[in-house]
């Protein structure tokens, strides 16, 4: 028997996250060689992350091939908006708040509560799971008069969360070879809309009734990237002009007098992205990152703020954790106002993982990402057409005290995202390769499938 009087506990708090860019010897004994779907958790260790599962239960209708992934993916009101092919549609969506017991009868005079009717019609069908059910009316949480089985499909069990959802409805359409949408939730009048661009058609105006209203101004046909600033609508990305920012009148997305406060502004690079922090217009492009300040034509100006650095894809842009994160050519990086009204500082945070970067910049061919602010989280995908979604990587990148932490994803494959936060409920949606709508931080599996995670602390020393 071994002698054990000698011995005694050592102890570590799981933290620091993944790092790969160290030898082993040199870590801390709380950070991970490996942490692969796990994330660093705010209050304290590493938990494994929470899955996804269809948030619409009906695949987004394609437009010419089922091999079509979704191009894009948005909430508005309380709707949700999604594009695939050159079509454009939306849907409602709730999750049940009573369970379903396949054994309860619904004949005509069922009822099913769920979180909320917003956005439901009055009458006509739901889908939860594979069962198709009716209903005559809507109280705010219910449906009532339910029958349910219907359309050929057989009762079932359901369970509380599942998603409740309706059919798509087609919103749009007669565009010619779209691209990634990019979009715009604003209120220039007292109304909400939400402006969407797709690289090669005019942009698309939504109001609340998500009828839709074409843009037709020919200097931003073609727009790949959209931003609301000081009351005017920014457009870049048209394949013609791909250094020049067009601005529409105030308070007019779709009016370009320059007498009346619309013009232009150019940089001297290809833009990749446009986004709104702090009072200021940021404009990406591949090798430089300005900025524009001001409030109306007549002042609005345009300042560098690096001229050595780049955005690999405006995809990537977000905000996160009170700062801007973006892809950069070296790793994640932020652009950070500082305490001196004006300055800016742009800053590398992704050192512990650069390998894991390095390495997926090179391989993919399609970048998203997402924030999840209440577990103040940031999150990227790398995605190749070619790959299956159980090899798609990304990085999960968690913001602790003053510390970046990060874990790696394996497992997610998204081709569009959005977040979005009502009345304190996060929903962060992707739209899949395969054509249907996910929201994540939802199960305990990947859509039917089961989390791989795996932790590896670095070796030890004694």
């Amino acid at each position: 028997m071994p002698e054990l009087s000698q011995t005694q506990p050592f102890s570590f708090p799981c933290e620091g996250g993944l790092v790969l860019n160290q030898p082993t010897f040199n870590m801390q004994p709380g950070q991970a060689l490996e942490l692969q779907n796990f994330e660093p958790d705010i209050d304290g260790g590493y938990r494994r992350i929470s899955g996804f599962r269809r948030h619409v239960n009906h695949i987004v209708p394609q437009t010419s091939a089922s091999t079509e992934k979704v191009l894009m993916v948005v909430q508005f009101a309380n709707k949700i908006v999604a594009a695939r092919g050159t079509k454009i549609f939306s849907s409602a969506s709730t999750e049940l708040a009573s369970a379903i017991a396949s054994g309860t009868g619904m004949t005509g005079s069922g009822t099913i509560t769920v979180d909320s009717t917003a956005g439901f019609s009055s009458s006509g069908t739901l889908q939860i799971n594979s069962e198709i059910f009716t209903y005559t009316g809507v109280t705010s949480t219910t449906f009532t008069g339910v029958t349910r089985a219907t359309s050929s499909t057989s009762a079932a069990d359901h369970a509380i969360d599942d998603a409740v959802s309706e059919s798509w409805t087609e919103k749009d359409t007669g565009r010619t070879s779209a691209g990634k949408y990019g979009f715009e939730r604003f209120n220039f009048d007292g109304n909400d809309k939400l402006i969407v661009v797709d690289g090669n058609n005019d942009p698309t105006v939504f109001n609340t009734s998500i009828a839709a209203t074409d843009v037709t101004e020919s200097t931003v046909e073609g727009a790949k990237h959209v931003a609301a600033f000081k009351g005017h609508m920014f457009y870049s990305g048209m394949s013609s002009t791909p250094s020049t920012v067009v601005f529409s009148q105030p308070f007019d997305e779709d009016a370009f007098n320059s007498g009346s406060g619309a013009g232009s502004v150019k940089v001297d690079d290809t833009i990749v992205g446009l986004k709104v922090f702090r009072e200021n217009l940021f404009i990406f492009c591949e090798n430089r990152i300005f900025k524009l300040t001001g409030s109306s034509s007549s002042d609005f100006a345009v300042a560098p703020v690096t001229r050595d650095i780049g955005c690999v894809n405006g995809n990537t842009i977000q905000e996160f954790a009170g700062d801007l994160i973006f892809l950069g050519p070296d790793g994640l990086r932020t652009v950070a106002g500082t305490a001196r009204i004006g300055d800016v500082e742009i800053g590398t945070i992704s050192r512990a993982v650069q390998p894991e970067i390095d390495k997926n910049i090179k391989d993919s061919d399609i970048f998203e990402s997402i924030v999840i602010p209440d577990k103040t989280q940031y999150r990227l995908f790398f995605s190749n057409t070619t790959d299956a979604e159980a090899n798609t990587e990304g990085l999960i990148c968690v913001l602790k005290g003053q510390n970046f932490e990060f874990g790696k994803i394996k497992g997610i494959k998204p081709s569009a995202t959005d977040t979005f936060v009502s009345t304190g409920d996060v929903r962060a949606l992707h739209g899949g390769f395969d054509g249907y709508i996910y929201r994540q931080e939802k199960g305990n599996d990947f859509d039917g499938t089961s989390i791989n995670g795996k932790y590896r602390s670095p070796d030890l020393t004694f």
